[in-house]
C-alpha cells in the first residue's frame, strides 16, 4: 500500500497522460476503471486519487451484479445461471481509506485460492463508498416545509469490474439488426451485440462510412462497450457525431467492435442506397 500527497498539476499528469484508463465520479478518481487476471499475475493494484478540496473517507466492499440486455447494472446476491462471482477468490487491502486534498493511494488486489477454479470467467465489483459523516463528495441543503426541516445528503458510489478468467476463452461475437435513425439533430445508429462463450467482451464501437467511390469517412465511436456473461445478447445505441460529413443516402455503413489492444471481435455492414 502506497499513500501520498500529490500536487495538483502531478496528480493530473499521473492520471490523464499515463496511458492507463481512468474513472471518476464526485471528487474520487480510479486507474484502471477494471482489472482484469488473465495470466500467471497473482497481485494488481488499484490506484485512487481524492481530486477535491476536502478530505474524503471511502468504504470499500465488493458487489455483485447482473447485466440487463439494455446494459443496465442490478445487483443480485445469488449468481444467475451461466454466472460466477469472484468474490471467493480475491483478497484486498485496505477496507477503508482516508484521503486529503490531492491525496493518491493504492489499493491492492490478490488471487487466492485459484486451484478451485473452473474454466470460464468469474466477475465481482469492486465498490468505492463515500462515508456518509463525510461530506466531500456528498451535497447538503436544507428544505423546510410546513415548520418541518430535512436535511438531504447525497453519498456517492463508485464500482470497477474485477475479472477473473480461467482456461481458453470460446466467445464468439456477431453484430446484428444494424439500424439508422436520422430524426433529431444527429444521426443515430442501434444494432444488437451477439455474445455466444464462456467470456465477456469489452471493447469499442466504430461506425464508419463508404462512399460509393470507396472514401472511407469514420462517423461515429463509442468506448468501454461490454457484454458480461452470461448475457447473450446487448441492445447498444449511438449517435453519429459526424455524420454530417457525409450523404448518409448513399454508399455503405460499417461497424466494427475491436478490443482496445487487440483484434476486431465483429463487423457488419448496411446498405445506405
Amino acid at each position: 500500500m502506497i499513500k501520498k500527497l500529490l500536487n495538483p498539476l502531478l496528480l493530473f499528469f499521473i492520471f490523464i497522460f499515463s496511458g492507463l484508463a481512468t474513472y471518476a465520479q464526485g471528487d474520487l478518481m480510479i486507474m484502471p476503471k477494471r482489472l482484469v487476471f488473465d495470466g500467471s499475475e497473482r497481485s494488481q493494484e488499484i490506484n485512487l486519487a481524492n481530486t477535491g478540496s476536502d478530505t474524503a473517507v471511502y468504504a470499500i466492499s465488493f458487489v455483485n451484479y447482473i447485466m440487463t440486455e439494455r446494459g443496465n447494472f442490478e445487483q443480485v446476491e445469488k449468481p444467475e445461471e451461466g454466472q460466477r462471482f469472484a468474490t471467493d477468490f480475491l483478497r484486498y487491502f485496505p477496507r477503508r481509506v482516508s484521503l486529503a486534498p490531492n491525496e493518491a493511494q493504492t489499493i491492492r488486489v490478490q488471487l487466492t485460492r485459484t486451484g478451485d477454479l473452473d474454466q470460464g470467467e468469474y466477475r465481482s465489483h469492486m465498490y468505492f463508498r463515500a462515508v456518509e459523516e463525510q461530506t466531500a463528495l456528498g451535497a447538503e441543503e436544507a428544505e423546510e416545509s410546513e415548520g418541518i426541516s430535512i436535511n438531504i445528503k447525497t453519498v456517492f458510489g463508485i464500482s470497477i469490474p474485477i475479472i477473473i478468467r480461467e482456461g481458453t476463452s470460446t466467445t464468439d461475437i456477431k453484430l446484428s439488426e444494424l439500424k439508422l435513425n436520422s430524426d433529431g439533430e444527429n444521426p443515430r445508429l442501434s444494432m444488437v451485440i451477439n455474445r455466444s462463450g464462456n467470456m465477456s467482451v469489452y471493447g469499442n464501437l466504430t461506425a464508419t462510412h463508404i462512399a460509393p467511390n470507396g472514401t472511407q469517412t469514420e462517423i461515429g465511436m463509442v468506448k468501454g462497450v461490454s457484454v458480461y456473461t452470461p448475457n447473450n445478447k446487448r441492445y447498444f445505441s449511438f449517435e453519429l457525431r459526424n455524420a454530417a460529413e457525409v450523404d448518409l443516402a448513399k454508399g455503405k455503413l460499417e461497424v466494427s467492435y475491436a478490443e482496445d489492444k487487440g483484434g476486431t471481435l465483429a463487423t457488419k455492414e448496411i446498405s445506405l442506397n
